[in-house]
This record gives structure tokens, C-alpha cells and sequence, in this order.
């Protein structure tokens, strides 16, 4: 087993990482001098990330897998572990999507994204879990969504899964905390986000698919999974956008059906740009070149949320809030 020389860095796990929020992962861990095992099925962009990690300073190494197989999974842990070292930081974060109506949808493809958007999730914690629970050590990111709150059309089957995602971290959550385990276990919450998967992915409606405005750039999000990596937070939400479909879902759940009924077709499609539906797509098998982090949609997308800052620094932000209230307050008073 070869042993990381520097005591600060960290064996970071990262699954989907030749492409998108994974691609960004990967470079936002390796900035930090941290090695990361990379798990995807595409070798190009697999080869890109690792040329990446290696630009800047750190270790890697590379598994060409399908997270949708437990025991190609378990076999890419065991490889992690023997070239970088006991695994510290796990990121689930491998998906493909199908943009259909149910009723079009096949059974074979709902199956299809259910086994790697959401059993991915679970082999991979699976895998991860066996490795840190006799070191009594280690953090498991389940990188998801604010769909996990609140579905939208046309994704039936990746919203499915995300919400699955959320139901069984919670249960396992309780788990370790039953045994008074040291494991973490947190979500981050996604918004929509500049990545190839509006370009790669499956796709039944008429015009190109588009994540729902606002969008935000993949970095945002990387800095998002980091950062929980490294603080006790239970989840964390990215961008406004997220918080709001929360509390949407929350207070009035029948009005956000009705919304999205109106507005959830149009939004996540790109009506000047018809979609002749005979492109390659990535469902069941990876599709060659390297996409990279970005998506096509950089124009319209920030790089920056001021709610993922709030969340960031609300260990300051909230007493000098209440600060500036009181002081207000004091001030009127005597006025």
C-alpha cells in the first residue's frame, strides 16, 4: 500500500469525475494538495482529470467503472487504497438522466438511471462505509439536488433518485450516529449547473434540453462539495434557487405542481434549437472525447452564489447580523 508523504493531504474518492460538477470536484480537491481516485467510465476524460491532478501538484489514480456495478465499485475502492491509501473522502457524484415525458419513457432506461444515479450512490457507500468504519474515520459527499425536494417534469426518473438518495443517507445517518461513529455523512444540494450533461444526455422532446435559469457554473458547486468535505454541516444548500424549491415544496407543494405544469417544459428546453433525436447519447455507454467541466452555457451562467456565501459564513454573518438589528433598534429607540 503506498502511503501519502504529506500528513495534510487527503485520499479523496470522486465518482463521475471526467466530466461536469465531478471535473470541477476533481481540480478543487487537487488545488488543495489532497490525491484523489478517479471513477468514471469514459478513459478520455478519465486521462484529462488525471493529467489535471497531476498539473497541479497532486496524486492520482484512475478506474474506468460503471457505478451501477457493486462489484466493479468494490474493485475500484481496493485499487484506490493500494496506489494512494487509506480512503478519507468519499464523493458520490456519477449520474445519467433521460429529459421524457413518463409516458414515453422505456422501462429499461427509468431502470437504467435508477441504477446508477441512485445504486451508484449506494455501492459507492457501500464501498466507502467498509473502509472507514474499522478506522473510525472518513466523510461520505452525496452530491444531489434540490430536485431531491421538489420533482420537475420531463426528469421523472432522475428525480426519483434523488429523492431515494436522501431517504437512504438519513437512515444511515442514524445509523452511525447509533453507534457513535465518527463518519460523516452530508448532502449538498445542487441548482441548476453548466455541465455536459444537457449535451449527452438521453433526450425524447422536440427541442435541446437546458438546465432550468438560474444556472451556475460547475466551480460553484465544487467549492460547495469541498467545503462540506471539510465542515459538520449536515447538508448544504447552493444558490437561492435550491432554498427556494425547499421551502416551495414545504408550504405550498400544490402550487408548486401547478407551476411547474406551466413553466417546467418551456424552461428546460431550448426552443430556437430542435433536437433531431438521433444523436449518440451517454446513458448506457460513456461517449468518447473529453467534454470537460463546461457545458454549453457559459454565457448565462454565474460563478458565484451569495446564498452558498451566507451558509459559508453564518458562523459571523448571524451575530453581526443581530448586532446591526440591535443596534438599529437602539438607535430608533432614542430618536
Amino acid at each position: 500500500m503506498k502511503i501519502r508523504q504529506n500528513s495534510s493531504s487527503r485520499v479523496v474518492v470522486v465518482t463521475g469525475a471526467s466530466a461536469g460538477v465531478g471535473r470541477a470536484v476533481v481540480r478543487e480537491f487537487a488545488r488543495r494538495g489532497d490525491h484523489i481516485g478517479l471513477l468514471a467510465r469514459g478513459k478520455d476524460g478519465l486521462d484529462a482529470a488525471y493529467q489535471e491532478v497531476l498539473d497541479l501538484g497532486g496524486k492520482a489514480c484512475t478506474v474506468s467503472v460503471d457505478m451501477s456495478d457493486p462489484e466493479a465499485v468494490e474493485a475500484a475502492a481496493a485499487k484506490v487504497e493500494q496506489e494512494l491509501g487509506p480512503i478519507d473522502v468519499w464523493v458520490n457524484n456519477a449520474m445519467v438522466t433521460v429529459f421524457s415525458r413518463f409516458s414515453e419513457l422505456r422501462p429499461e432506461e427509468f431502470h437504467r438511471v435508477t441504477a446508477v444515479t441512485y445504486l451508484g450512490y449506494v455501492y459507492g457507500t457501500m464501498a466507502a462505509l467498509k473502509r472507514m468504519r474499522p478506522r473510525n474515520h472518513g466523510v461520505v459527499v452525496q452530491v444531489s439536488s434540490a430536485l431531491a425536494y421538489r420533482s420537475i417534469p420531463l426528469q421523472s426518473a432522475y428525480c426519483g433518485a434523488k429523492h431515494a438518495i436522501k431517504g437512504f443517507t438519513d437512515s444511515i445517518r442514524s445509523e452511525l450516529l447509533h453507534e457513535g461513529s465518527k463518519i460523516r455523512l452530508t448532502e449538498v444540494q445542487l441548482p441548476a449547473v453548466n455541465t455536459p450533461q444537457f449535451s449527452w444526455a438521453r433526450n425524447h422532446m422536440d427541442h435541446r434540453p437546458q438546465p432550468v435559469p438560474p444556472i451556475f457554473q460547475p466551480e460553484v458547486a465544487a467549492r460547495a462539495i469541498e467545503w462540506a468535505s471539510r465542515h459538520k454541516r449536515r447538508q448544504v444548500s447552493v444558490g437561492a434557487p435550491t432554498l427556494l424549491a425547499l421551502w416551495a415544496q414545504k408550504l405550498a407543494p400544490g402550487l408548486a405542481d401547478r407551476y411547474l405544469a406551466m413553466t417546467g417544459y418551456s424552461g428546460q428546453q431550448v426552443r430556437a434549437q430542435p433536437d433531431p433525436g438521433d444523436r449518440p447519447d451517454n446513458l448506457f455507454e460513456a461517449l468518447p472525447g473529453d467534454m470537460g467541466a463546461h457545458g454549453r452555457f457559459d454565457e448565462e451562467a454565474r460563478n458565484f452564489s451569495a446564498a452558498l456565501w451566507l451558509v459559508q459564513n453564518r458562523a459571523w454573518v448571524v451575530p453581526a447580523s443581530l448586532a446591526a438589528a440591535a443596534m438599529i433598534w437602539s438607535v430608533a429607540r432614542r430618536r
